[in-house]
């Protein structure tokens, strides 16, 4: 599932108040290396079935469930009906007297759990519109050939069969027959559902079909009920399925199509043939013939009959309106598979779905040749209502996504096809287990794919407020349990971090992916607990990491390191330098520091996170040869450093003579002189950054005194407004996807201070208050003077400006919510005065990078828009 914090929900907090404040304050030190390094972490040794290595045990077992499905979709009625054959075969060493199955389209009754549990206000996994959910016609056991009705109960999204007589363990077998049918909803929870396009209806069909729950060794039946947020735990088998559907339809599905010559024509087949022996695309069914009849064998349905061999699940999608297309994939072993995109013409276009299939293409050859290789024949894309969800070799992707949106989701998606597809963890308890180990791989593949097109380096410094919030949920917890705002973090973003900072910052690429594998290996299509994975990674990698399992999935501590001091053997730099980091908060981390001597001399210091085994206070030998212009930790901002204020320390001593005012002269003149600055009665900057690919234009208009215009939309997205702030004297409106925005009395200032057209014009006004900071600051390798500024409602704005250029660095506010904003690249907008072409801030706790494309000054800019 691609949870839409990714852009969508990004892009909301992009104009006002999106990341904590920094503080340059330091608290006294919360870590104690006791609770980090605890010996006691593991609970419980290894078994006959779950070795204390981490890999399956001499006895491990897990239950098989083959199904045959037949169902047929009535476009008249938007309906699924048919009948599904289950072999449930028991290979438990424990007998069973009655069985549970997943009835999952009864989240769509009126009377579900999963609307009950619904918050008000709405959300992704809120129902629409309500179904009568799966209505069963019928539950028999089938033996020697013949139908026994069986007695069953249907609770929510839960069916128990109870057995007259007891299914035995050891490999016996149980034959299951199902007559059910049910209205296909609109909306599905974003996981399935139907829209009309321009040619007709898409049909994107997922959880339709009554699945086995999954009985294992941990915890018996895993009996949790569906209710949105949480997703999937199955068994494996193989699936024989079909599907009748009016012959003007292009269905697709998991697995290999078995009867091509019956539902394709000779033309259709023969396009298929070239895109399977071809690395580009080849169009199977262009726009120009989504209504010819020559193209479908001319019947009044077809039955389109698909084979998938050991799946835990599968899904399809059916239209008349579906463009479609294919290339060739090729995979280690030498084999080929063929990837796919079906979408309506409202999506083609090389900016949008023309490019879908050689995304699919990249991205399973990619992920094939670094961690296991693609294990299903086809690989399809599919446009229609659903924003992302994946399946078994076919996934459901938002069709008006475009560009590296696009690219984006395709690769989460089919990312899945290795977790949980591949190696079958319990999403219903651990998505991080699934979203965050693909998150990981995502990453990874992004940055490979067309030489970087979509990468987007990510500071993690600037991510790290809202990673690590006050109302933060340890990644331990259930979907269901989290917070849906925190979700995108606990089940994404911040076990992929913990990942990525494994695999960079303590074990290194080759350990890392070692280890990584051999999970992969060990669990494909079997059934791994968070423990295994835990077990594994430390026995494969050759280190015991219990310590970073402790304090990053079952904790919500948080990581703040500083530079303490810098002192000299002799006081003599020539000598040698100690350095004396400290831990403030209560997570541990490796250390990197790079240092730079005033000879010009640099170097890099790397520790390991056991030095804080000792203690919160760290003290290391350096051997300077001059004295020490600054040390700074973490100068690539790749840890979560949630105060990286203090991870540098200057040894340049503030020159006699600055002052806060003379700071504030330099700037004013090094961006044109007072009366220049004040000549500009109007400026308007028109701005483009990039999310996941797409652009994100911003357009500000500044009129002096006191009035400022902005507004964030994405083009792609059908001119999207995401923000739109009016500020007017004392009066501030803001609207954030087309919705007012409450901002707190206390936030007004940050946000004003914002926005203010050359603030240092008026710093020396009655009401403000200037404070230079007596030690030099580092911001990104640049030396800097911090001029502490109080508003004159209280707002206290903390600037940073270059010591040897004057221009500003960068700015926050002491107001929690704040947006840090960096500045760089400062260029001429009219003779003598400069202003910033690059603003780095942040969105939702990752970074977008504003460049400024064009300015105007002085061009009588109405008051009305002020209004």
């Amino acid at each position: 599932m691609k949870l839409y914090k990714s852009l969508l929900a990004l892009l909301v907090g992009i104009g006002v108040h999106n990341v904590n404040a920094q503080s340059t304050d330091q608290s006294p030190a919360k870590y104690d290396q006791h609770k980090v390094f605890s010996p006691l972490f593991y609970p419980a040794k290894g078994n006959e079935y779950r070795a204390a290595s981490g890999a399956p045990g001499v006895k491990y077992w897990q239950n098989h469930a083959d199904y045959k499905l037949n169902v047929t979709l009535d476009t008249a009625k938007h309906r699924v009906s048919g009948t599904t054959v289950i072999t449930y075969t028991n290979n438990s060493p424990d007998p069973l007297s009655f069985l549970w199955l997943q009835v999952d389209q009864n989240i769509y009754r009126e009377d579900s759990r999963g609307e009950a549990t619904s918050p008000v206000t709405g959300g992704r996994f809120t129902n629409k519109t309500f179904t009568n959910g799966d209505e069963i016609k019928g539950v028999y056991v089938i033996k020697n050939g013949k139908q026994e009705k069986v007695d069953y109960l249907v609770t929510d999204t839960r069916m128990q069969i109870k057995l007259s007589d007891t299914l035995r363990s050891g490999g016996s077998k149980l034959l299951i027959k199902i007559d059910y049918a049910f209205d296909v909803p609109e909306y599905g929870t974003d996981r399935m559902g139907r829209k009309l396009f321009k040619n007709g209806w898409i049909y994107e069909l997922a959880q339709w079909y009554p699945r086995m729950e999954v009985y294992d060794d941990v915890t018996g039946w895993n009996v949790i009920p569906y209710m949105g947020a949480s997703e999937f735990y199955l068994e494996y088998g193989n699936f024989d399925y079909t599907v009748t559907a009016p012959s003007n339809m292009v269905v697709v599905g998991s697995g290999e199509l078995l009867n091509p010559l019956e539902v394709l024509t000779p033309k259709i087949i023969s396009r298929l043939a070239s895109a399977k022996n071809s690395d580009k695309t080849v169009m199977i069914k262009d726009s120009a013939e989504l209504n010819n009849p020559d193209l479908h064998p001319q019947k009044p349905t077809l039955t389109w009959h698909f084979f998938c061999k050991n799946s835990r699940d599968v899904s399809w999608a059916a239209s008349k309106a579906f463009m479609w297309d294919a290339a060739r994939i090729n995979l280690p072993s030498g084999k080929k598979a063929l990837a796919q995109s079906v979408y309506p013409v409202e999506s083609k276009g090389m900016g949008a779905w023309s490019r879908s299939t050689e995304y699919v293409k990249a991205c399973i050859e990619l992920y094939s040749n670094e961690w296991f290789e693609y294990t299903y024949p086809v690989a399809t894309n599919v446009a229609g209502i659903v924003g992302g969800m994946e399946y078994p070799g076919i996934v459901f992707c938002g069709s008006d996504n475009q560009s590296g949106a696009l690219w984006e989701v395709t690769n989460h998606e089919f990312g899945h096809n290795w977790f949980p597809m591949i190696v079958g963890s319990n999403e219903r308890k651990y998505a991080w287990m699934d979203e965050g180990f693909n998150t990981f791989i995502n990453k990874v593949d992004t940055k490979v794919f067309n030489k970087g097109e979509y990468f987007e380096p990510q500071d993690q410094h600037m991510a790290a407020p809202n990673m690590f919030s006050a109302d933060a949920d340890a990644i331990m917890n259930t979907p269901d349990v989290i917070q849906p705002d925190y979700l995108g973090y606990a089940a994404y973003e911040k076990p992929a971090l913990g990942l990525t900072i494994l695999r960079e910052q303590i074990l290194g690429e080759k350990r890392f992916d070692y280890a990584f594998q051999t999970y992969i290996k060990r669990w494909a299509f079997k059934h791994p607990t968070p423990w295994d994975f835990f077990h594994t990674i430390d026995n494969a990698a050759g280190e015991d990491l219990s310590w970073f399992w402790n304090e990053w999935f079952f904790n919500t501590w948080k990581l703040d390191q500083a530079v303490k001091s810098i002192d000299y053997q002799d006081n003599d730099p020539s000598k040698g330098a100690l350095i004396t980091i400290e831990n403030l908060e209560e997570m541990a981390m490796p250390v990197t520091i790079a240092i730079k001597e005033e000879n010009g001399k640099t170097g890099t210091v790397n520790l390991p996170a056991e030095i804080w085994q000792r203690g919160a206070s760290w003290t290391f030998a350096y051997k300077s040869t001059s004295k020490i212009e600054y040390a700074i930790i973490d100068p690539d901002h790749v840890l979560p450093d949630v105060n990286p204020e203090n991870n540098s320390f200057s040894g340049i001593a503030i020159p006699q003579g600055v002052t806060a005012a003379t700071v504030i002269k330099t700037y004013i003149d090094a961006i044109g002189g007072e009366n220049r600055l004040k000549d500009v009665k109007d400026l308007t900057i028109n701005a483009e950054g990039s999310v996941q690919g797409l652009a994100v234009i911003r357009v500000n208009k500044y009129k002096t005194p006191d009035e400022f215009f902005q507004d964030i939309s994405v083009p792609a997205y059908n001119n999207l407004n995401v923000s739109h702030i009016i500020i007017n004297g004392d009066s501030l409106n803001v609207m954030q996807m087309r919705k007012q925005a409450v901002i707190p009395a206390t936030e007004k200032g940050a946000v004003k201070a914002r926005y203010k057209l050359f603030p240092e014009l008026d710093f020396n006004k009655s009401g403000y208050s200037m404070q230079l900071d007596p030690t030099i600051k580092v911001i990104n390798g640049q030396l800097a003077y911090l001029v502490k500024v109080t508003m004159p409602d209280g707002t206290k704005v903390n600037y940073f400006y270059d010591q040897k250029t004057g221009l500003k660095l960068k700015q926050f506010t002491d107001v929690k919510g704040s947006t840090q904003m960096e500045w760089s690249d400062y260029r001429d907008i009219q003779t003598g005065i400069k202003i910033p072409f690059s603003e780095k801030t942040t969105v939702v706790g990752q970074p977008i990078e504003f460049k400024v494309k064009t300015t105007e000054v002085n061009s009588n800019i109405s008051n009305d828009i002020f209004k």
